[in-house]
């Protein structure tokens, strides 16, 4: 039985706006401005329905952006709304995606970072407001270029003392303002 159809488009736009409103906009990510006002952020939406073929497409796009040039894509956000929803599921998830860094020889390169909507971090409770800094509005595989990384931690001097900073601004906004901020514009 295969999942209903989705519509990549709508998909893409509340991640869209998830990336403008917060990770940009409450600066949760210092470094994603830069990228996404250069369009250098591939949005791609999986109709994966099973971890085997979201894992398959994930080694394409791992592929595709080891091979682009970083001018024209920095970074890719692979959505996958069908599958993976459960967070632990997703969670495990991540340590095969790691595994097939290794396997195609691209680790060192590239790296996969995780949002979800249900990110929870370790001895925090679900509806804790700092787990909202990984919340996406679908669970996302999000790539990233090593060399790109470092570039952007080594100009930005306190990249260690971002997390305590996310904490804190999500602190103060609490869960009505994420709830606000996160309404579709």
């Amino acid at each position: 039985m295969s999942s209903p159809a989705i519509d990549h488009d709508a998909i893409i736009a509340e991640t869209v706006n998830w990336v403008e409103q917060a990770v940009i906009g409450l600066n949760l990510c210092p470094f994603a401005k830069a990228v996404h006002v250069k369009k250098q952020i591939r949005y791609v939406v999986s109709d994966a329905d099973t971890p085997e073929a979201l894992l398959a497409q994930l080694l394409e796009e791992l592929e595709y952006l080891a091979e682009t040039s970083p001018e024209k894509v920095d970074t890719t956000m692979l959505i996958h709304p069908n599958v993976l929803a459960d967070f632990e599921d997703f969670n495990e998830f991540l340590d095969v995606a790691d595994a097939a860094l290794e396997d195609v020889e691209l680790d060192g390169i590239l790296q996969v970072a995780s949002f979800h909507p249900h990110y929870q971090f370790a001895d925090t409770h679900q509806n804790d407001i700092e787990n909202y800094t990984n919340r996406s509005p679908y669970p996302t595989l999000h790539l990233l270029r090593e060399d790109s990384v470092e570039r952007a931690v080594e100009a930005f001097p306190e990249a260690g003392d971002i997390f305590e900073k996310n904490i804190e601004t999500l602190r103060t906004l609490g869960h009505d303002g994420w709830d606000k901020l996160m309404k579709v514009k």
